[in-house]
């Protein structure tokens, strides 16, 4: 998965199109993302000890990672992530459309 925790991503489809927001969390294994402020859902809460008031709160909803794109640092335009070797041997992810590193 090309897409990680922190990076600025714009939504591509769905009815959150257009949005940007952060990544909060990211599952691999099913390929879905969690952006803030985004696919917000109402979600009816028990009260229970922990939280001692019920009631209807929104909860941020996983997005597939297909649906998502990465905005360049340099022009603040959706990119592709691709991978370069460094000097050293490490993989480095940079943008596609300017080259620059992520």
């Amino acid at each position: 998965m090309k897409i990680r925790k922190g990076d600025r991503v714009v939504v591509l489809s769905g009815k959150d199109r257009g949005k940007e927001g952060e990544v909060s969390f990211v599952s691999p294994k099913d390929g879905r993302i969690i952006v803030d402020g985004v696919n917000i859902s109402k979600k009816h809460q028990k009260p229970t000890r922990e939280t001692m008031q019920g009631g209807i709160i929104d909860k941020e909803m996983p997005i597939s990672v297909s649906n998502v794109a990465v905005i360049s640092p340099q022009d603040g335009k959706p990119t592709r992530v691709g991978y370069r070797i460094a000097n050293d041997g490490s993989k480095v992810r940079i943008c596609r459309r300017t080259g620059a590193d992520l």
